[in-house]
């Protein structure tokens, strides 16, 4: 397994953050659908304990999601998606002035909304750009860090579209990497790639791309994985997104061997208890 981590940096609206160790990512479901119900956070008090327990657990991003992208979901409207995150954005800020904030849209105008209005730091796309073709010029005038996640299809359809033209590893890889150089093209010089463990994949394809994680780096950008409590998990332990949490901790620690830069997680404590044993390993 891979040991050296490769250090990023990013540019949060003028403030430089060095990627020195893996971060960690909780994840808050502004929805009332997402797959893994504890994540689920619809008013403002409940949004704000969650954030605080999350940063008192050590999370360093909080990702906003007010649009479910579970496999299957229907999805609201642009409207009600702002609605929704204008609450979650303005409880997030009260509750943890300070932690940077990721919004997952695959919208640009929502995009637009949450930087310019919100303050919000980061873009997670699990589109990659593909269902909203503004999405890579609103980016490039906003100038926030973009998660460019591969995903075939939409949230609805996704699960039609898993047959591969050879190694799904490479593939990925492949449209990754054109995603990313139009992406620095543009003027987008802090992009992270997410390889989009459960969009457009089987569980075999699943476990193929953690399997060798490390190819990624040929990217040259930071690597999000994103595996928390999903059904990769469930199908090959016959358990529920509520009792996938040891599998999730198993793989994120796989990732972070690996080499991983952020961990999504729905469980922050357990993710940052990784991490540490992970880099005090590392450091041996």
């Amino acid at each position: 397994m891979q040991t050296n981590f490769k250090k990023y940096s990013l540019n949060l609206r003028g403030r430089l953050v060095e990627i020195v160790h893996p971060l960690v990512m909780g994840i808050v479901n502004a929805t009332p659908d997402s797959f893994y119900d504890r994540s689920r956070v619809l008013d403002h008090d409940a949004i704000v304990a969650r954030v605080r327990e999350m940063v008192k657990d050590g999370a360093d991003i909080i990702d906003l999601g007010a649009c479910s992208t579970r496999p299957g979901s229907e999805q609201p409207s642009a409207e009600e998606e702002i609605r929704r995150l204008d609450i979650a954005v303005t409880a997030l800020r009260e509750a943890a002035p300070d932690v940077i904030v990721s919004v997952d849209t695959y919208r640009a105008d929502v995009a637009r909304h949450c930087v310019e209005e919100l303050g919000v730091d980061i873009i997670n796309d699990i589109a990659g750009g593909d269902l909203d073709p503004a999405m890579y010029s609103t980016v490039a005038q906003l100038q926030v860090p973009y998660i460019v996640m591969h995903m075939r299809g939409t949230p609805e359809t996704m699960q039609q579209f898993t047959e591969y033209d050879g190694d799904v590893a490479a593939v990925v890889l492949e449209e990754l990497a054109r995603k990313v150089d139009t992406l620095h093209q543009l003027g987008i010089n802090d992009v992270i790639a997410d390889p989009g463990f459960g969009f457009s994949k089987t569980v075999e394809q699943n476990y193929r791309l953690m399997s060798c994680l490390e190819v990624f780096h040929a990217l040259e950008v930071p690597l999000l994985v994103g595996i928390s409590r999903k059904s990769m998990i469930q199908r090959i332990l016959g358990c529920t997104a509520q009792d996938a949490l040891n599998g999730t901790t198993v793989l994120n620690t796989i990732a972070m061997m690996k080499g991983a830069h952020i961990l999504r997680v729905h469980d922050v404590k357990e993710a940052v208890e990784a991490r540490k044993l992970v880099c005090f390993t590392r450091n041996q």
